[in-house]
């Protein structure tokens, strides 16, 4: 990997407060003090020339970071990244498709695009958003798709005032309720007694009626 991906990090940072800096002052990191090995970088003034403007005072360097000088670095950088896929060739035009950078839109026959795209996405996995999105417009791709925003849920409107039944259920017979928890309360022999046909038959309180009413007789 080209170590000054690692530089743009600090460079980006730094340029927050918009002035020329010495590098010692830029490359600073207290998560990984080690970042100051990449000040030890052969040829390290030449490598910041594509990213930064630079001045020099009292035979001092400061620098300071150039977003216009970065964007045309990573084209570069894309460009022989197209060129290292086609010498081994690899076939990409799958793997964007698989990737659906694009909106549903039918893909260019001209496989240079392809590789552009392919391309632009393995930078992008060393460069921030931000940088990735104006690298994309530089190199003048279709905007990635935006999904359609969902159709809002229909809920249903719940009504503060009571429900009233459309029928009334109090309307019940009585009558058939209380026989049904006499009956309820019968056992099976009563429940088939109850069936049986009574007509002209006497009733259990006649007949010892009768029986009583002889016996006064007697006496």
């Amino acid at each position: 990997m080209d170590p000054l991906f690692l530089l743009l990090h600090y460079l980006r940072k730094a340029d927050k407060e918009g002035k020329f800096q010495p590098l010692d002052q830029v490359v600073l990191d207290d998560t990984f003090p080690n970042c100051i090995l990449l000040l030890r970088l052969p040829d390290l003034e030449k490598l910041l020339q594509h990213v930064t403007e630079e001045k020099e005072v009292d035979k001092k360097k400061y620098y300071k970071y150039s977003k216009e000088k970065t964007i045309k670095w990573l084209g570069k950088k894309v460009q022989q990244t197209v060129s290292a896929l086609k010498t081994n060739n690899v076939n990409v035009s799958a793997r964007v498709q698989a990737t659906a950078f694009f909106s549903g839109d039918p893909f260019s026959s001209d496989k240079e695009e392809d590789y552009v795209c392919y391309a632009h996405g393995l930078i992008s996995d060393y460069i921030p958003k931000e940088l990735s999105d104006d690298l994309a417009k530089y190199l003048k791709l279709p905007e990635p798709s935006v999904p359609l925003p969902s159709p809002p849920s229909k809920k249903v409107k719940v009504s503060d005032e009571p429900i009233e039944a459309k029928e009334d259920y109090t309307k019940f017979n009585r009558k058939d309720l209380k026989t049904e928890k006499k009956n309820s309360k019968m056992t099976a022999a009563q429940k088939a007694l109850a069936k049986v046909d009574k007509s002209g038959m006497k009733s259990i309180d006649s007949f010892f009626a009768t029986k009583n009413k002889k016996k006064i007789e007697k006496i």
